[in-house]
Order: C-alpha cells, then structure tokens, then sequence
C-alpha cells in the first residue's frame, strides 16, 4: 500500500496513542500520520484548552493535579473512537490513563534531546522553567514510564517526518 491509498475502514478499529516527552512531535507526527491513514486527529493538549482554558493559566491558578485530572478525562474522551491520539508529556503519570491504555496501541515517541532546545525556545510550557536542563531531567524521570506503557518506539531523533510516519506506518503494519 502506497501513501495515497486509504485504509479500509475497518483497517484502524481502536486509538492508536502517541506518548513521550514534551516538544519531541507527537502533534506534528500525528496529525501527519493522522492525514496519511485517513483517520481523526485528536490532541489532547487541544481538548483541555477548549474546555477549560490555557494550560499554563491551570497550573497557575488551580495547580498540577487540577491539571492532570483534566488531562486523564481528556485522554479517555480521545480514545473512545477510531483515531490518532497525541498526549500531553505527563499523560502517563496517570494510574488511570495507564490502564485506559492497556488495551489500545501506544508509540512512544523518544529522542535522544539534540534538538529540544531550539524546540522549547518559544513554547509556553509550565514545568519548563530552566529550558533544557528541565527537559531532561523530567524525560529520564518518565522514560521508563514511556517505555513500559508504549507497544512500539519509535526514535525520532534525526528523522524527517515523513520517515517518522513511515516506520510508524511499518511497526503498525499500515
């Protein structure tokens, strides 16, 4: 099957989740993943936002556990249907999402962290205070997290997007 061709319907019958640290490309990936297979894209960065406002605003105002409550509704919304799902960073912390996610595909997407800092540079991320000294420290305290929830990982680390969907695509046999 070429990248032009569409699945069959039938072909995607559950969420298939991109998990990993935050500014790796789980948007990005997924949306072209999302595009390319012909399926919903769904963000679930995007669904706290559009309910309950700007996520830097809730850590602020209502704090991290707030936050992620609002996240693990977010995420079982996003995986009740057919689709590609990107999460937050800290999705997986959640004991609940965890086990919501047992029984549908997850790729971990990791990095090797060469290109964060550019990637960070201008993000408005509340637990990124220190830029990529943060980022790392909070990857390697969740890595193993990634790890043990994913199905497939997927180094994204000096690939294109295109080569990223494409060994997505060949992991998922898609």
């Amino acid at each position: 099957m070429n990248n032009s061709e569409a699945l069959p319907t039938n072909a995607l019958n559950k969420a298939i989740v991109l998990i990993g640290p935050m500014g790796v490309g789980k948007t990005t990936v997924g949306k072209k993943l999302a595009k390319v297979l012909r399926v919903p894209f769904i963000d679930t960065d995007a669904i706290v936002t559009a309910k309950y406002g700007d996520i830097s605003k809730i850590f602020e105002e209502q704090g991290e556990a707030v936050f992620r409550s609002f996240e693990e509704d977010a995420v079982a919304e996003a995986i009740s249907s057919p689709a590609i799902v990107a999460t937050g960073g800290g999705a997986v912390l959640s004991e609940r999402t965890r086990e919501r996610l047992k029984d549908k595909t997850v790729v971990y997407l990791s990095s090797d962290g060469r290109h964060m800092g550019s990637r960070l540079k201008n993000g408005n991320r509340p637990l990124i205070k220190n830029g990529l000294d943060d980022w790392r420290r909070i990857y390697d305290q969740r890595r193993s997290t990634y790890e043990a929830v994913a199905n497939f990982e997927v180094m994204v680390s000096g690939l294109s997007l295109s080569a990223a969907v494409a060994k997505i695509r060949e992991l998922l046999g898609v």
